[in-house]
């Protein structure tokens, strides 16, 4: 019988972690809110959760350039070309991730976009 990869999780919450890695080799985040410029631009939303992917990413030895994967929900997709500015800004060039975006209600009205990746470490 094989030994099942090992998973680790950090900022573990009663609900969630904000991090899980599988096997060392794979990192999950948890969805990304923006938390100080929520009610604010799309832009500056996307901005703040942009940045803070970044520093979850660097925390566990891994990097935007490392992205796999990225969900993006939108409370409005009027808002896409917004949000899309600001994540092309951001993305490595050569190392887009595998990408879908689309039109949710999020869980606060103040709330425009939330993101979440999955990354190689």
């Amino acid at each position: 019988m094989t030994t099942p990869a090992p998973i680790e999780r950090y900022g573990i919450g009663p609900r969630m972690s904000q991090i899980s890695i599988h096997g060392g080799e794979t990192v999950y985040l948890a969805g990304q809110v923006a938390k100080a410029k929520a009610g604010a631009s799309i832009r500056e939303q996307t901005e703040e959760i942009l940045a803070n992917i970044d520093a979850h990413l660097a925390s566990v030895g891994s990097s935007k350039a490392r992205l796999l994967q990225a969900t993006i929900l939108l409370s409005d997709m009027a808002n896409f070309d917004e949000m899309n500015a600001v994540w092309d800004a951001w993305v490595p060039e050569g190392n887009t991730p595998g990408r879908a975006c689309y039109e949710a209600k999020l869980n606060r009205a103040a709330l425009g976009v939330e993101v979440i990746v999955i990354a190689a470490r």
